[in-house]
């Protein structure tokens, strides 16, 4: 990750890496097969917890307010936790290897899957179809990754980002919970 701080994955040789981790090049290929697989191993690593703690968070929110707020609360700790992990996610996703943007985009359609699912049980959504469903979930987890990714830009800020984030979600729960779905 350290590495990758200034640069995409793309630009980093396997011999650096080595070098790095202290050890034989050799030895590298005994953990992975490349540095596009280790860079797999990293988006395993950086979304894992993530996933994990969005999902404790869903299942203790019964309310959209409180499901924003509490993420909120998640996304920045868990932003402030692990900021290499960020910008790795942030820069691999638009300038990795094909295979790692593929496995971010897989992550990131996991996640608004979970989230549809969730969202669906929540009041005033029954009259969503499932498509409408996937799009208000894609619509939220876009927000939460731009989120992300601005923490990682101006950490200083995270207060005022939080609260702006907060503020869309918001704008947009409303807007969506008077949606009804045509059928």
């Amino acid at each position: 990750l350290g590495l990758t701080e200034d640069t995409s994955l793309v630009a980093i040789s396997l011999r650096q890496v080595a070098k790095e981790v202290g050890i034989v090049p050799t030895a590298f290929y005994r953990h992975f097969d490349s540095v596009e697989s280790l860079g797999l191993a990293l988006v395993d690593e950086s979304f894992v917890s993530l996933r994990e703690l969005l999902r404790d968070v869903r299942t203790r929110a019964p309310e959209f307010a409180d499901l924003i707020d509490e993420s909120m609360v998640v996304l920045g700790a868990h932003v402030r936790d692990h900021p290499a992990h960020y910008s790795f996610i942030a820069r691999e996703r638009r300038a990795g290897p094909v295979r790692v943007r593929d496995a971010i985009g897989r992550e990131i359609e996991l996640i608004t899957r979970e989230l549809a699912a969730d969202v669906a049980l929540l009041p005033g959504t029954e009259s969503f179809s499932p498509a409408h469903l996937h799009l208000l979930a894609d619509l939220i987890v876009s927000f939460v990754v731009t989120t992300a990714e601005r923490l990682v830009d101006d950490p200083a800020a995270e207060d005022r980002i939080l609260a702006d984030t907060r503020t869309q979600l918001r704008m947009l729960l409303v807007g969506a919970l008077n949606w009804r779905s045509q059928r």
